[in-house]
């Protein structure tokens, strides 16, 4: 039987590898028995596994047979390492502990911690007489009734900061150390009788009864609807469970010789190597990131540096620092990556808390990656798989133009970088209904707590009006990727009439702003963005990744910006032209419309006449943008119903331009009309049916071709393809029509191009029949958009109605139009590449659907053998990385 709880610190030594291992103990409490054996100072204290986590929510919620043994073993570990005794009041020094999640991988706010479990009225007594420090000892019991209440009990916290409030209000004075002994026991009992009123029950006194549920709260929040949004933000499995850590307590709130901190080994928002992060005195762990008192500053350079007068950890407790400054050191070194680290100093004392991979910004990331290289560190391989593709995306998009004029109205701390405009919205509910109706938005609170990350996620941006640089809303939203400004002082929310003061400035709900979280400037209206730079750690690490990955990386794009945007961000060709995007420009649409209403071929033909030069414009002008790389092009796709008039005045207008009687033009139309028109008739179909529309676009691609090659001397490469072949019949046609197309525009031009004929595998019945189509293709691109469509019956458009639900159930790991549906959709690519290889040997593999630019899905490709893949031009560098790292891991 495996061990169902680990012990660190207090001398505990293991030698089974699961006390370290992050799946079964978490990254917690891993990292805690890491810390503890390699000698620094870690408070004694115990770890139950995530497997005891997943037992609890398979077994209805309850504790598993024999878990309390081993749980009162954990205790007497604490006991012995400390001298002090769980449950004992009445003498001696009573044994208080911390109950923490901890799951695999960080999860900023799942569930938050619960400080100075173990004390009742009796043991409060003790405490006072044992520290000698009767204030201490009522602040410790009155901070632990407030922090059970909600984690456990699920008490609105607001009713309790509403007590505090009124209780520094009636002494006259601003903050929580400035109550007395006298006032924190009225206090408590006010707390407690919050408690009685809200549940019906009293608070919980034996400390056994207090532990086994806090344990269990841990349990439950791996299945709240918080953590379960974050889980699914994140792609984390359900199936991973959190580890519960349960540590003796020391205290940051035992006078002016005590503090408590939150740091990190470098600046999580810059990537600069300095110490970076924020201290109390007198104070105790989670009074830094709830943003209920003003920390300051770790070190006397950033103090200096903001202006600050409140001094440093630094100047303030010399010796402390120095000897955090020297585990900082060892932590970056023993675990090669930038740490998040929790300490307390108790009476002068350094302890640490936690050390983890610190969260970042892309920017941060990259910078981190390449200076550790640099310094020899970690190995470019390392740097490569640090860090997350998806993260690249902060650094794609436009930022501030800084000559654009500002109306700063006031400015708070720079939390997480990068800039948003949007209409401040005063809740996280509306600002996701107006994210869904297409707005752009800024949330705007007091603070952020937990239950808003499906509103942060929603918005452009976060502004708060309290909390500090390592507040729940800065951690967050530098994890999302999202700009936040926090601490923005001047900052007053007007909950019940939807209005909000900035400064002198009233606003209501719906008002547009803009953040910059590189400065913490608030701005009214929206400020002009410029372009991103793309050179420095992105383009040293870009670099490296190219040298690693074996896939290709091209774009869908069919205009010379999307081209040249693209080939800026790295593409190597164009792995899809859709056609079609062409074709619904206002100076082209009614020759369109023409050609497709027209009685014969001879109607139609006129109309292709007409759309022949500007084909041919479009493709010369993408072939002189991609300047000798492979093109992609799809001959049309869509359903012809896309492309006919709807309103009156559509068809009057093209009566008019055609000299066809509306009737007539009507009777056409309905003649046209389909039930399903995306099963019905697109694609090839349209080549088959209507093979002088075929015609028309090879020959603009071939005379563009020649026209480029002859005027730049580069080679030019189209690739043609057919779209939604079900048949080799099909594409051998169609096949056929191109090659004599080609063959009479080389006759004319007096030259020959290399071209290909491929298709785009999209139809189940075509990945099942890739043995026989391969004979006529010389490629396949997986159109994994429709292949998805068609392989789940399920229309893209219709399933953001119900796909959100499916998600939350299980059905599906991940929205499957997000991120390639491995088993079913996957599989069909996997046979359909076997079969097509087993055909034609060098068969050339692409992907050019949306998951082209999901890193799991390149992970897929990848282990496929495909090629390339092709994606959205902003998405080009996160296909480059993820191409990488899948190569990487693979090998």
């Amino acid at each position: 039987m495996n061990k169902t709880v680990y012990t660190f610190g207090g001398g505990a030594v293991h030698q089974d590898p699961r006390a370290k291992d992050k799946t079964v103990t978490g990254g917690k409490g891993a990292n805690l028995a890491e810390m503890a054996g390699i000698g620094l100072p870690v408070p004694p204290g115990f770890t139950i596994t995530t497997e005891e986590c997943l037992a609890y929510n398979a077994g209805g919620q309850t504790l598993q047979p024999g878990l309390a043994e081993e749980i009162r073993s954990g205790i007497a570990h604490i006991e012995q390492a400390t001298g002090c005794r769980f449950g004992v009041p009445r003498s001696g020094v009573p044994l208080l502990v911390s109950v923490r999640s901890g799951a695999r991988v960080s999860m900023p706010g799942m569930m938050d911690t619960v400080l100075n479990l173990g004390l009742d009225e009796r043991a409060v007594e003790s405490l006072a007489q044992s520290s000698g420090d009767d204030r201490f000892a009522w602040d410790s019991y009155r901070r632990f009734i407030q922090m059970y209440a909600d984690v456990v009990m699920g008490i609105d916290h607001g009713l309790f900061e509403e007590a505090l409030e009124i209780a520094k209000e009636d002494q006259g004075v601003l903050l929580d150390t400035e109550l007395g002994v006298t006032d924190l026991k009225a206090l408590t009992q006010r707390y407690k009788a919050i408690v009685r009123e809200e549940s019906g029950r009293e608070f919980p006194d034996d400390p056994w009864d207090q532990l086994h549920g806090a344990i269990a709260a841990v349990f439950d929040s791996w299945e709240s609807d918080r953590a379960k949004v974050y889980r699914r933000l994140n792609d984390i499995p359900g199936d991973w469970g959190t580890a519960v850590n349960v540590q003796a307590m020391v205290f940051g709130n035992m006078g002016e010789t005590s503090a408590t901190g939150v740091a990190f080994t470098r600046d999580p928002s810059t990537g600069e190597r300095a110490y970076y992060g924020e201290w109390l005195v007198n104070a105790q762990g989670e009074d830094v990131v709830a943003g209920i008192r003003t920390p300051q500053y770790l070190t006397k350079t950033a103090r200096e540096r903001a202006g600050a007068s409140a001094p440093s950890m630094e100047e303030a407790m010399p010796e402390a620092y120095a000897e955090l400054a020297r585990v900082f050191d060892l932590l970056e070194r023993h675990y090669r990556d930038m740490q998040d680290i929790e300490f307390t100093v108790q009476q002068g004392k350094l302890w640490m808390l936690q050390t983890r991979s610190g969260k970042r910004t892309a920017k941060a990331a990259l910078k981190m990656a390449v200076d550790m290289v640099d310094e020899g560190l970690i190995d470019e391989k390392t740097a490569i798989l640090r860090v997350d593709p998806m993260a690249l995306d902060q650094l794609l998009h436009p930022t501030l133009d800084p000559n654009a004029p500002r109306d700063v109205m006031t400015r708070g701390l720079p939390a997480s970088p990068g800039a948003a405009s949007g209409k401040a919205v005063l809740d996280a509910d509306t600002a996701e209904a107006w994210r869904a109706r297409g707005e752009k938005v800024i949330l705007v609170r007091v603070e952020t707590s937990p239950e808003d990350i499906h509103g942060m996620h929603a918005a452009q941006g976060v502004l708060t009006a309290r909390g500090g640089m390592t507040s729940h809303a800065a951690v967050v939203a530098r994890g999302m990727g999202r700009p936040c400004v926090s601490g923005a002082s001047a900052v007053s929310i007007d909950l019940a009439n939807r209005k909000l003061r900035i400064g002198s400035r009233e606003l209501v709900e719906g008002d547009t702003l803009t953040i910059d979280g590189a400065t913490g400037e608030v701005m009214a209206g929206e400020v002009s963005t410029i372009e991103p730079e793309l050179a420095g750690d992105f383009g040293t690490l870009m670099e490296w990744a190219d040298r690693h990955r074996r896939m290709k990386v091209r774009t869908n794009a069919e205009t010379p910006t999307d081209c040249r945007m693209a080939r800026q961000f790295g593409a190597e060709g164009i792995g899809l032209c859709r056609t079609e995007h062409m074709f619904f420009d206002a100076d082209r649409i009614s020759a369109v419309r023409q050609m497709i209403l027209a009685d014969d071929e001879a109607g139609r033909r006129r109309a292709l006449a007409k759309l022949l030069p500007e084909q041919r414009a479009d493709f010369t002008a993408i072939f002189r943008s991609m300047a000798g790389l492979p093109c992609t092009i799809r001959l049309l796709d869509p359903p012809l119903h896309e492309f006919l008039p709807q309103e009156e005045h559509d068809f009057a207008e093209l009566a008019e331009a055609s000299g066809i009687g509306i009737d007539h033009l009507k009777r056409r139309a309905e003649e046209l009309h389909e039930f399903n028109p995306m099963l019905g008739h697109r694609g090839c179909r349209l080549g088959i049916t209507f093979p002088e529309i075929y015609e028309m676009q090879a020959r603009a691609i071939f005379e563009a071709a020649c026209e480029v090659a002859e005027a730049s001397g580069e080679a030019v490469v189209p690739e043609v393809m057919i779209p939604l072949v079900a048949t080799k019949k099909e594409l051998a046609i169609l096949k056929a029509l191109v090659d004599a197309t080609a063959a009479e525009v080389f006759a004319e031009k007096g030259r020959t191009l290399d071209y290909t004929v491929g298709t785009m595998i999209e139809l189940p019945r075509a990945a099942l029949m890739a043995g026989e189509i391969a004979e006529e293709a010389k490629f396949f691109s997986f159109g994994t958009n429709d292949l998805t469509q068609t392989t789940l019956g399920v229309s893209r458009d219709d399933a953001g109605r119900f796909l959100e639900v499916y998600v939350a159930k299980g059905i599906y790991p991940r929205d499957p139009f997000v991120s390639l549906d491995i088993d079913g959709v996957g599989e069909l690519v996997r046979l359909a590449a076997e079969r097509g290889r087993a055909t034609r040997a060098d068969l050339k593999l692409g992907i050019c659907g949306e998951h082209g630019g999901d890193p799991a899905s390149i992970a897929f490709c990848e282990a496929v053998g495909l090629d390339y893949v092709s994606a959205s031009p902003y998405r080009v560098p996160i296909a480059r990385l993820a191409a990488a790292q899948a190569a990487l891991k693979d090998r």
